[in-house]
């Protein structure tokens, strides 16, 4: 008795093994695992080949990575260590979100950045523009100013999605083109607003801030609560809007059309389905989600916007977008957690400095880690594989045939057994 209910919890383990959600969780956590592992090897060869650095302090390093916002040991820089890392995490969430979503509609969006770029122009000219107190207007104009951020993005992205629906184009080479072309169209638009650019300090191409008009991103006392961190309501509309793609993507008709169009176009045709317009769709949704982190990021009141160099170095968050969609599987809750993950090395990086090593050393582990996410399907293809030999997976539509026959059932007579063959043999000579 004992061994068969030993027998009904491991199977029971293992059906819960069979979901794909967990398949994708511990696929991701394999890729980070070997990340880490390889990053840490790394850096005990730099520290073997090193003068300065020593073995223990490859062992201090991976220490202080692994422990990301919290490295510092001090209680207030741990505090606003973590409100920054969640701020910064915002913008990694959103055009995570963007790629994935062009992902599951069988897109690569490598045009973030330029629909970023446009998602800051538009709200950063609306927002410093109409300068107002604060308050309930400022509010207002804030949210115009998100308003004319996704828009811009939407058209930029859809972009693209015509070129591809409509003439077959590559959506790769025409979001490359246009990433440019947003980049030098921000530098030379901004160029020109005397009024908007920041002449102090000392600096020159920087515009200025939300805090001088008014109409920055509420925090709602998040900053001071984090030892006066960045932090603002930014995060729980990244979460929120991360939920809503879920929502749309797995429980909406429209959403079921963009995934049946990636995963077989001609199908989704053939379907009934309106295929170029799913691709456009699909694309500008992308675009607006990375303009909207263009915009939470910029209208925050404490960043500055450096114009000048739009033109010559694309935005890091919209390519740092792709490994957040990568290591989440394309799935939009899973981004929320991957963007928060790569943000928290991203943190422990900043203290390396005191282990000896150079803060970029962090970025070669996210790196690797990204490398091994190249292979989430292959590890989620050998867990399926492991699972179905363990043990086999169960066939609801065909009941298992008993090995015993009930003790209830009553033996039939060889005579009785023997009638209906009499009876069809006598039919058969009739007829």
């Amino acid at each position: 008795m004992k061994r068969e209910q030993n027998n009904t919890g491991n199977n029971g383990f293992v059906d819960f093994l069979r979901k794909d959600s967990v398949q994708s969780v511990l696929s991701s956590l394999i890729c980070i695992l070997g990340g880490i592992v390889i990053g840490f090897i790394v850096m005990l060869v730099i520290a073997a080949t090193s003068d300065t650095i020593s073995i223990g302090q490859a062992f201090q390093g991976i220490g202080i990575l692994l422990a990301g916002p919290f490295s510092s040991g001090i209680f207030k820089y741990v505090i606003a260590n973590l409100g920054n890392m969640i701020f910064y995490a915002v913008p990694l969430i959103l055009t995570g979100l963007s790629v994935a979503i062009a992902f599951k509609t069988g897109l690569f969006n490598i045009g973030a950045p330029g629909q970023y770029l446009m998602g800051t122009a538009g709200s950063l000219y609306v927002a410093l523009t109409f300068k107002t107190e604060g308050g309930f207007k400022g509010l207002l104009v804030w949210l115009l100013a998100i308003l004319v951020g996704i828009a811009l993005g939407m058209l930029w992205g859809a972009i693209p999605g015509m070129f591809k629906a409509l003439f077959g184009v590559n959506e790769v080479i025409v979001c490359i083109m246009t990433n440019w072309i947003a980049a030098n169209l921000v530098s030379w638009f901004f160029n020109g607003k005397e009024s908007l650019i920041n002449n102090g300090h000392g600096k020159s191409g920087y515009l200025i801030t939300t805090a001088q008009t008014g109409n920055g991103t509420p925090t709602l006392g998040l900053g001071k609560l984090f030892g006066g961190s960045y932090l603002d309501i930014g995060i729980f509309i990244a979460v929120l809007v991360a939920v809503a793609m879920y929502i749309m993507m797995n429980k909406t008709t429209f959403g079921y059309e963009l995934k049946a169009c990636g995963y077989n176009r001609n199908a989704s045709k053939y379907a009934g389905m309106n295929e170029k317009r799913n691709i456009i769709l699909s694309m500008a949704i992308a675009g607006g989600l990375a303009a909207l982190a263009g915009a939470l990021y910029y209208l925050n009141p404490g960043i500055e916007f450096k114009f000048s160099s739009a033109y010559s170095k694309l935005p890091d968050y919209g390519f740092n977008g792709i490994p957040a969609a990568l290591l989440a599987s394309n799935n939009p809750v899973g981004v929320i957690f991957s963007g928060l993950f790569l943000r928290y090395l991203g943190e422990g990086g900043n203290n390396l400095v005191s282990a000896g090593f150079n803060r970029y050393i962090s970025d070669i582990i996210i790196a690797l880690i990204i490398y091994f996410a190249g292979f989430s399907k292959l590890i989620r293809d050998i867990i399926k594989r492991k699972l179905k030999n363990a043990v086999p997976e169960k066939n609801p539509d065909k009941p298992a045939a008993p090995a015993v026959a009930p003790a209830s059932a009553e033996p039939v007579k060889d005579d009785e057994a023997a009638k209906p063959d009499a009876e069809n043999a006598e039919g058969g000579k009739q007829a």
